[in-house]
């Protein structure tokens, strides 16, 4: 009997149309003799739809019309199973049940751990870091708060609220300018790189601040790294264990690798493929010892930030002093790093089964955990004017 897969995708997210890409990238790609796959895309405005129509990627050129040939559904638990369910009409009618989720979503709203706090809490298995590992993977401050705890190399930063900024930017831009310049202004909790600016002079640094505010509340504003070389390493497992792909560099037409790098640039016509179209070398131009000490800083960061699954570690080099700083962890990376595990003999089919298969095992792992008890500690007990400390004379009164 096939597995039943739930790919979810989409989402309220400026990262909408990237996770698109990545999930009909997988989907193409998994076993269909093993999985049975059902496609469940969440569209701008937060509504679950499911058909097989959304797994032709024509149909998200104009979904606002074409929608009404797709199902509206949501997800729930019932008698230990777990269902796909109609939401529109008179009566719920079920559509499919479902055995396993595989979220392959990107940025805030959904895999800042909002979609993993809901597959939680309705109890279905799902792949990838669960919420505490997906928000921290999310919040660029906190995550560096984190490194910093556990003495991971970082570059110098600042942080701040817009609301903060609005009141006081010459307090802000003071502490900037004491970092020195160039900086990388950047929203805190976005990914695929939107809304981040590289700056070089003062007169730049106003500007780049306000368009980071367009798209978060939290911004942050990192050192830039001097003669920098950019490589990425991806991680594979759970906290128990970790294996560590082929490491990329990467090539890019600006001071970082833009969002036109990755999805957009060099296509010219062709249809994008997110991520796996990004210029790149593999294996990365770095010695043995650099390579060694990526390695072990990918698999530390994967662990202190308690992530599962399939990440990717992007990491900063300065390739004169060969100093190597961690960057940031992309806990569903674009294209699920597929093209990181190819050259190292790892084909992508192969990836989502390891994935598929890792999910199912910490569920089962999980499951033998103790999470509540059997007794009820409120049983005999009547609320009363004096809370839970008293149950006489006052029987059914609530204040």
């Amino acid at each position: 009997m096939k597995i039943k897969v739930g790919v979810i995708f989409g989402g309220e997210t400026v990262e909408h149309e990237v996770s698109i890409i990545s999930a009909l990238q997988a989907i193409e790609s998994m076993n269909r003799e093993k999985y049975d796959i059902i496609p469940i895309y969440i569209a701008k405005d937060r509504t679950w739809y499911t058909g097989h129509m959304l797994l032709d990627i024509e149909v998200y050129k104009d979904f606002k019309d074409l929608k009404k040939y797709a199902t509206p559904c949501t997800l729930l638990s019932r008698n230990g199973k777990f269902y796909l369910e109609k939401t529109k009409g008179l009566f719920r009618k079920t559509i499919t049940d479902l055995d396993i989720a595989f979220p392959i979503v990107h940025g805030n709203n959904v895999e800042d751990g909002t979609l993993h706090g809901y597959l939680r809490t309705v109890g279905i298995p799902f792949v990838g870091s669960g919420v505490l590992g997906s928000a921290l993977g999310q919040d660029k401050v906190v995550m560096k708060q984190v490194f910093a705890s556990m003495n991971l190399p970082i570059v110098d930063y600042v942080w701040f609220y817009d609301s903060e900024y609005n009141e006081t930017p010459e307090e802000i831009l003071k502490s900037i300018r004491k970092m020195g310049l160039p900086v990388i202004v950047k929203p805190a909790t976005l990914g695929s790189s939107v809304g981040i600016s590289y700056v070089k002079s003062e007169i730049e640094l106003g500007a780049a601040i306000e368009e980071a505010m367009q798209y978060d509340q939290k911004i942050i504003v990192e050192k830039a790294v001097s003669n920098l070389v950019e490589v990425n390493c991806s991680v594979l497992g759970n906290y128990a264990h970790q294996d560590t792909s082929e490491i990329e560099e990467i090539l890019s037409t600006d001071e970082f690798l833009t969002y036109q790098d990755k999805y957009i640039g060099g296509s010219k016509g062709k249809a994008s493929k997110g991520m796996a179209s990004a210029s790149r070398l593999i294996p990365a131009r770095i010695d043995q010892n650099t390579e060694k000490e990526v390695r072990d800083l990918a698999c530390a960061v994967f662990r202190a930030l308690n992530l599962s699954g399939v990440c990717r570690i992007d990491f900063l080099i300065d390739k004169e002093t060969k100093k190597v700083y961690v960057n940031e962890p992309n806990t569903i990376p674009g294209s699920l790093s597929f093209y990181l595990w190819e050259p190292a003999g790892k084909k992508y089919e192969e990836l989502l089964d390891d994935l598929l298969t890792l999910a199912i095992k910490d569920y089962k792992d999980k499951s033998r955990k103790i999470y509540s008890f059997d007794t009820n500690i409120l049983s005999g007990y009547v609320m009363g004017s004096k809370g839970l400390k008293s149950t006489k004379g006052v029987k059914g009164k609530i204040r």
